[in-house]
């Protein structure tokens, strides 16, 4: 059996700067593509129950796609993800203002936030996994944020198909940090989510107002359409009666999850499940939180590799990660990084019908390896 491989080949410059795409394969049949540029997952190849590949993650079609406006497609997101409330938040009695950029708040680390940056990269495999190390230095000041800031995001994908995220940063001054990765997930590569299925592993979610910004403490999901406790259609939720579905237009809130078996453990966050359970992909974090997006800002402007275009609910976000606008919210589990401490954080995508297909055959459900068609 094939073992996981990495490569690296050019994608395009970046003014004077080159971006590259790096490549984990399994060696199993699930492949990950990751730009420099924005550490950005372009592509997951994942084969269905009958061993169809296809891309789980919706991706634009070349380099000046993803540089020029675009909803963060499968970007890596910093200094902090979410809204920050009109860009400002106090630490240490100290002011700090980041630009606003969302109906008169900041989003997702500012116009100039990670998803923007080319990072450095360094790739390795062995026996058992394809594993890439992505680091970058924020300096003081940047987009606002006070101290200087080293972080690192490992991407690694092992050979039961398992892509997993691991963030670190560390700090020479007093800041705040929120990372997560904006990866726009369709289990059928067709650009349609609403007849995917969703279970999030939460009993209470945060309300927002008309801009997106938490409004009450956590409430409760029973008796709401944001019950996923059990799995439903998403296309049967977002389409029900609520005050809060209009306001954002769908899903566009964060889920409060239930703690984890250990200290610091990971725990479920959610499954998807495509029509059919062709493919399910399992969420599984270390972190409090998390945001889900149904896609409701897409209009059909955006091109698709291959032909077509991003709509509207053609893609469902995961997005692991403390709550938003924490700065502003002692309730919430901080987001505060001393000089002494060093942020980590791990999500991991699995993808429990390739086992099962696994167990059940004894070989991989990939037709063909690395070298498979799509």
């Amino acid at each position: 059996m094939p073992r996981p491989t990495v490569n690296r080949t050019p994608f395009g410059a970046h003014g004077p700067t080159d971006v590259d795409v790096w490549t984990l394969d399994s060696g199993t049949g699930v492949r990950a593509e990751i730009l420099t540029y924005g550490g950005i997952l372009h592509r997951l190849t994942v084969p269905d129950t009958g061993g169809t590949p296809a891309s789980v993650v919706r991706s634009l079609v070349s380099l000046d796609d993803y540089t020029g406006k675009n909803p963060f497609f499968g970007a890596l997101i910093g200094r902090f993800a979410n809204r920050i409330a009109h860009g400002r938040f106090t630490l240490d009695g100290t002011a700090y203002r980041i630009p606003a950029t969302d109906r008169g708040h900041a989003l997702h680390g500012g116009p100039d936030g990670f998803h923007t940056r080319v990072w450095q990269a360094d790739g390795e495999a062995t026996d058992t996994a394809a594993t890439l190390r992505l680091t970058l230095h924020s300096p003081d000041g940047d987009m606002g944020f006070p101290g200087a800031l080293d972080v690192a995001v490992t991407y690694t994908l092992d050979r039961a198909g398992t892509l997993a995220l691991d963030y670190t940063a560390t700090t020479d001054r007093s800041t705040v940090v929120n990372l997560t990765n904006h990866a726009y997930f369709d289990l059928t590569g067709q650009g349609d989510i609403l007849g995917h299925t969703l279970q999030v592993d939460a009993g209470s979610y945060l309300p927002v107002d008309e801009d997106g910004i938490p409004e009450s403490p956590a409430t409760a999901v029973r008796a709401t359409p944001f019950d996923l406790t059990a799995p439903h259609r998403i296309g049967d939720r977002i389409a029900l009666p609520d005050e809060q579905l209009r306001r954002a237009g769908g899903f566009d809130h964060c889920w409060i999850l239930h703690e984890p078996g250990t200290p610091a453990g990971l725990r479920r966050a959610a499954r998807l499940t495509a029509p059919g359970a062709e493919r399910i992909m399992e969420v599984w974090t270390t972190e409090p939180g998390i945001q889900v997006y149904t896609a409701n800002q897409l209009d059909g402007t955006l091109a698709a590799p291959g032909g077509g275009c991003h709509e509207r609910h053609s893609a469902v976000c995961l997005e692991t990660q403390h709550l938003p606008d924490s700065p502003n919210r002692p309730d919430h589990p901080a987001t505060v990084l001393r000089p002494d401490e060093v942020f980590s954080s791990r999500t991991e995508l699995r993808f429990p019908h390739l086992t099962a297909e696994r167990d059940r055959t004894g070989t991989p459900s990939g037709r063909g390896g690395a070298g498979m068609p799509e």
